[in-house]
């Protein structure tokens, strides 16, 4: 995935001086604060090299050496102790770290894809910067060796429900060797870092996307010649929903001065609703953003070391990252239905005055019959993904652990839903172009309103043989071309104002 402008956050990723005399890629500081999702899979997609800051190394040391003389007068868990419900088993076993990292390494068999790995171990590496852990900073400077060097370990799925990466990050432990000693083992674990990247790398292709619908949406507005005054900054400032007034704001810089006439005093829903339902999905993003640049930052370790003490605590849940992804997938589930919705305008002659279907040619031809079909396919995809993953339960280890929040199933979800809202907008945008075309305007006519040269895009992309034929092709070129016009967009929704 390539779709990510070069993150602003020079002020927390500081490049080591001398990259613009030598023209070499120089390795990237990381502090432990302060970085940014977008930042984060921008390192991690162009594989730059990292090394841990000096302030940070200080910090890990300082923890390091704080929990080893803690440990010699009160239990701390997992290294002192057993961990889930053998926590009150007291050990001294220098082996029971390595024991640790054997025992949790049992996963399932399906691997990581490397994007997701890679990012992970750079997220850990920023968690463990920020000192929490007591980990020893060679820990932090083996993960950067592998990340540098890019000989990532194949680290599998299963056994993580929103505790913990557990499974996933002791197959790191294992793929790190000696750096790991027998008190360092649980300390590693303790983190969600591969749920995490699973969930930047969505954030951000959900910000990509969102920021396309408006296109798509505006295109089927000039087809079905829409009423614009839905999109009157007075409307919205009666209702200042924030997503809303965002995407209000966006539709009237592309349609204002559209020389249409509107067919109706009052819109179908598809139309009329438009920024009210995708307002809400815009926030969510927002929202699931938020929450990942605090926990990318976060010593979210159990047991936490402070200063010249341990706390035991529950930071290592991952609820407010489920909840935010699975409000992120109520809204955009929203987002698809209206969608569809306006497809289904756009067959209906009574609200074209074209043919229907959109048909040419011959008398009872399909035109784009199956464009419907293809779109309640994807969003029946869409709607059972929706499903909110908290809603699941659990109580393990004999009832020490009784309550997850299934954040890695949640960012499993929310990577087949875009997918699948991806083919539902392909489906309308397919649809609103053919009937711009049936109804012979060109971007030309559509000036001076700025949804011309989109249109242009979409006319120049997209066949025009308009005969019954399969449209499979069609509906790939326009998945294309949503990507593209993702790459194109500058304004990011988590970063607008």
């Amino acid at each position: 995935m390539s779709r990510i402008r070069d993150g602003g956050g020079a002020a927390v990723l500081r490049a080591v001086a001398g990259e613009a005399h030598t023209g070499r890629v120089e390795p990237v500081e990381i502090v432990g604060m302060g970085l940014k999702p977008l930042d984060a899979v921008s390192l991690g997609q162009r594989r730059t090299p990292i090394r841990l800051g000096t302030a940070a190394r200080e910090r890990m040391a300082a923890s390091s050496a704080a929990v080893a003389e803690i440990a010699l007068h009160r239990p701390v868990y997992g290294r002192t102790t057993g961990v889930g419900a053998n926590r009150d088993v007291l050990t001294s076993d220098p082996e029971h770290g390595a024991r640790l990292l054997a025992s949790h390494s049992t996963t399932g068999t399906t691997t990581y894809p490397k994007d997701v790995v890679r990012l992970g171990l750079l997220i850990r590496v920023n968690q463990l910067a920020s000192g929490g852990s007591g980990l020893d900073p060679q820990v932090a400077d083996a993960i950067v060796a592998l990340l540098n060097e890019d000989d990532l370990p194949d680290l599998h799925r299963g056994g993580a429900i929103g505790t913990g990466d557990l499974g996933a990050l002791a197959e790191l432990g294992l793929a790190l060797g000696e750096v790991i000693d027998g008190t360092s083992a649980l300390p590693l674990l303790s983190s969600n870092a591969i749920t995490l990247a699973e969930c930047c790398l969505a954030y951000v292709e959900a910000a990509t996307l969102i920021n396309v619908v408006p296109l798509v949406g505006g295109l089927s507005h000039v087809a079905l010649r829409g009423n614009a005054e839905v999109y009157d900054e007075r409307v919205h400032a009666a209702r200042p929903q924030p997503g809303q007034v965002r995407v209000a704001r966006r539709m009237r810089g592309l349609l204002d001065d559209l020389p249409i006439a509107p067919a109706r005093v009052q819109d179908p829903f598809g139309l009329r609703a438009f920024a009210q339902v995708l307002g809400p999905a815009v926030d969510h993003v927002d929202a699931l953003g938020n929450a990942l640049a605090i926990d990318i930052n976060a010593s979210a370790e159990n047991p936490l070391v402070a200063g010249d003490t341990v706390l035991h605590n529950g930071n290592w849940h991952a609820m407010p990252i489920a909840l935010a992804l699975d409000s992120l997938r109520l809204s955009l589930h929203s987002v698809a239905t209206l969608s569809t919705s306006r497809v289904a305008n756009l067959v209906d002659p009574d609200f074209t005055g074209l043919s229907r279907f959109l048909a040419s040619g011959s008398e009872a031809s399909s035109g784009v019959m199956m464009i419907e079909y293809v779109a309640h396919d994807a969003l029946a995809s869409v709607r059972s993904t929706a499903q909110p993953a908290t809603l699941g339960t659990a109580t393990l280890s004999r009832g020490a652990e009784h309550h997850a929040s299934f954040a890695p199933q949640a960012a499993v979800l929310t990577g087949s839903l875009l997918d699948a809202l991806r083919d539902v907008l392909a489906c309308e945008l397919v649809t609103a172009v053919r009937a711009v075309r049936l109804a012979g305007l060109e971007p030309e006519k559509l000036a001076p309103a700025a949804i011309g040269p989109w249109l242009a895009d979409a006319l120049a992309a997209l066949p025009d043989v308009l005969t019954d034929r399969s449209l499979r092709d069609d509906l790939e070129i326009a998945r294309g071309l949503l990507t593209q016009w993702g790459d194109r967009q500058v304004e990011h929704p988590a970063e607008a104002g």
